[in-house]
């Protein structure tokens, strides 16, 4: 027995947290994994589980410790990195601890800036090894380049709600592709677009720096924003067992990370903070170790 359950109910309440815990950091065949875990979720014999699952998970949870709390991934941007050398890049800082490669893709016409297409994603996805590729679309339209970036090699592709026609059918087109789907939200952009499409992402990022250009400074209105956020993950995972992360991009530091952690993120977008650093292993630790103080105990 496990705090009074037996290991099956145990099993059955815990395994969508252990499932969005390990699955949390990679790309590659864990991604089909996930779609079948959200179909299972939604059958009439997760319904029942879900009956009891509530009073289980709160007497397991001095068991569950961190299960229950999604990892911390620093994903560096490799719009800061030094573009004559982006493979080296990529490895490198791979290597210094970074968990996932954040890919700015800009068309010069929905942010003011040109930046990367899916020929880039595939040359460098051999450097990152096993480490999300990160795709943030931020081009109109959208799903033109969803099938490119997911043969590319992308894990994660996420975009802006104004630049898509139809959200949910781009949303449904991303994970179609076997990628997760990530719906991103500028400084001034409302949070109303993600109260129909919560079964359909994998992950909110919240701009915190108008988009266009690396190197800004991060806005502190996103703090009450992610707040607001996190209070709708966490209800929707009260509602469904499913966890979605919370991303933050523009502005990150070590000497800010903790704020933001304790507003609810728990990925992290650091471009210059980390490239433009003289040692990447020690600001990536220093990342993380804000990140962990500002998350608090599990």
């Amino acid at each position: 027995m496990i705090g009074n359950f037996t290991p099956w109910q145990a099993m059955a309440a815990s395994a969508p947290l252990f499932y969005q815990g390990l699955h949390g950091g990679y790309s590659g065949p864990g991604v089909a994994v996930a779609r079948d875990v959200d179909r299972w979720w939604e059958t009439p014999a997760a319904r029942r589980v879900r009956r009891w699952r509530k009073p289980v998970i709160d007497r397991l949870q001095p068991y569950l410790g961190l299960c229950m709390r999604q990892p911390t991934v620093i994903a560096p941007s490799i719009l800061s990195a030094n573009f004559a050398r982006l493979g080296d890049d990529v490895a490198r800082v791979i290597e210094a601890g970074a968990d996932w490669i954040h890919f700015d893709v800009m068309d010069n016409h929905y942010v003011p800036n040109l930046t990367f297409g899916p020929m880039i994603c595939e040359a460098l996805k051999p450097y990152a090894g096993k480490a999300m590729m990160d795709v943030h679309l931020m081009v109109e339209p959208v799903d033109a380049l969803v099938q490119p970036f997911a043969q590319a090699g992308a894990g994660l592709i996420s975009f802006h709600p104004e630049a898509s026609r139809h959200v949910d059918r781009t949303l449904a087109l991303i994970r179609d592709v076997g990628c997760q789907a990530g719906l991103v939200f500028n400084p001034a952009t409302p949070l109303a677009w993600l109260d129909h499409v919560m079964d359909k992402l994998d992950l909110v990022m919240l701009m915190s720096v108008n988009p266009g250009f690396g190197g800004q400074r991060f806005i502190p209105a996103t703090i009450p924003k992610l707040v607001a956020v996190r209070q709708r993950l966490d209800a929707y995972f009260e509602r469904s067992g499913r966890a979605i992360r919370l991303e933050v991009d523009g502005g990150v530091k070590p000497d800010n990370i903790a704020e933001i952690a304790a507003a609810g993120a728990d990925t992290f977008v650091a471009g210059s903070a980390v490239f433009g650093s003289a040692d990447w292993a020690a600001t990536i630790a220093a990342l993380k170790a804000g990140a962990r103080t500002g998350a608090g105990p599990a």
